[in-house]
């Protein structure tokens, strides 16, 4: 057929939507499970990671340093060691929630659970794994696939280091995945180490609004029909339904209630909340601060592992720069993620307020490079990074970095003249 429409009008997309209807919406069902999706477009394009890095010429912190060692200071006495979202924690780094779809082969979660533990990094466990998978306790014959997470991750974590944080969504709520954890045996030395938390999820940086989305064969579709919305979205051909999770609805006072709700019946455990990067970001993160959250994890738009339509992926969500832009001087602890794999990225979003970032695709391409060390060793290199250059900054703990450590080429990570995060300015502006 000869092309009816104008150059550059999207005639072979409009023909794909013709030809193939609601299918067309999302990438490709039958790369579920051996591709990572998420937001397009080329790295280093972001307004993040736009910043120069510009160490001052004097460094008063370097001539401490120096007094306090009697020698010239070295890049390898730059501290990482941090406290994140209550825990300790070997480096400003976490891995980010893995939810209930095995990826590869095996279940690559469970090896980077592994690997994290022996990091000594805090690793969060993603939403409906109860739902899909069932929960078996820790005295039982089989275990179920989330103790296998935990005690993958226990096995290999040092003594007093690192943490395990519990996600619950809609769904993991109706299954009392929290309540399972909380009484369970298996879970009584992370409580008796202070090394539990429990993150309520309002959302995530690949579909912001929207619960989660998975795909799933004929069989499975029809034995979670019961829990999940269940849709054939992607024709007849191949038996693949899309599953889809409800997102939960908030308001900021449903929100403070859902905190209380969790340090009432959980003390024992940590209370975080993840938010995906709404336009409200600022109100949302004080607001969760104020109620006594122990830490407030954003998901940028670059952010995600999971399945999502494609004009999510592409179009929906505010950059990670701009969530910290809003949000200012941090409240507390502030978790970012979207797009880490490397020093120069963390670094910028520590600058920025972040207290640690969190390691998504990035893990899991590593851990299918090397499912014994692949994590450790991205891990490895991104602090060797961080110590280079934040001791290049004249600074020696990670916590010492601020905006000051970042210039922009056209005035400012979010145009000329406007405020940088921290500045009194800024922190106004979200209010």
């Amino acid at each position: 057929m000869s092309a009816l429409t104008a150059p550059g009008f999207p005639e072979r997309e409009i023909r794909a939507r013709a030809r193939r209807g609601t299918a067309e919406v999302f990438p490709d069902p039958g790369a579920y499970g051996g591709e990572l999706f998420g937001p397009g477009g080329a790295a280093g394009t972001d307004a993040l990671d736009r910043a120069r890095i510009v160490p001052p010429v004097f460094m008063p912190e370097r001539l401490e340093k120096l007094i306090a060692l009697a020698r010239e200071p070295e890049f390898g006495d730059v501290a990482l060691a941090c406290r994140i979202g209550g825990f300790t924690s070997s480096l400003p780094l976490y891995l980010s929630a893995f939810g209930s779809t095995r990826a590869g082969s095996g279940d690559l979660a469970v090896q980077a659970s592994r690997q994290a533990g022996r990091l000594g990094i805090p690793m969060v466990i993603g939403e409906n794994m109860v739902p899909v998978h069932g929960y078996r306790r820790g005295g039982d014959a089989a275990r179920s696939a989330l103790l296998a997470r935990i005690d993958a991750y226990l096995e290999a974590a040092p003594e007093g280091a690192g943490g395990i944080v519990v996600q619950q969504s809609t769904e993991d709520a109706d299954s009392e995945v929290w309540n399972l954890l909380y009484s369970d045996p298996a879970t009584r030395p992370l409580l008796a180490s202070g090394r539990l938390a429990f993150e309520l999820k309002t959302g995530q940086g690949a579909k912001p609004g929207l619960g989660g989305m998975t795909v799933v064969g004929s069989a499975e579709a029809e034995q979670l029909a019961d829990r999940f919305t269940v849709t054939d979205a992607f024709g007849a051909g191949g038996g693949l339904r899309l599953r889809c999770a409800t997102p939960g609805t908030f308001t900021d006072e449903i929100l403070r209630q859902q905190l209380r709700f969790m340090r009432n019946n959980f003390p024992r455990a940590r209370t975080w909340v993840k938010f995906h990067p709404g336009r409200d970001i600022a109100h949302a993160a004080r607001t969760a601060w104020e109620a006594g959250a122990d830490s407030v994890t954003v998901d940028g738009a670059e952010g995600g592992t999971g399945w999502a339509p494609r004009v999510f992926l592409d179009q929906v969500g505010l950059p990670l720069a701009e969530c910290l832009r809003r949000i200012g001087r941090p409240g507390g602890c502030l978790l970012t993620s979207g797009g880490m794999w490397e020093g120069g990225r963390v670094l910028r979003a520590l600058a920025l307020g972040a207290t640690g970032v969190g390691l998504g695709r990035a893990a899991l391409v590593a851990v299918d490079e090397d499912p014994e060390r692949g994590l450790v060793r991205l891990a490895e290199s991104i602090a060797l990074e961080l110590r280079l250059l934040v001791s290049a900054l004249g600074k020696y703990d990670v916590g010492a970095l601020g905006p000051e450590d970042l210039w922009w080429p056209d005035g400012g990570p979010f145009g000329a003249g406007a405020p940088l995060p921290g500045d009194p300015a800024a922190v106004g502006a979200t209010r």
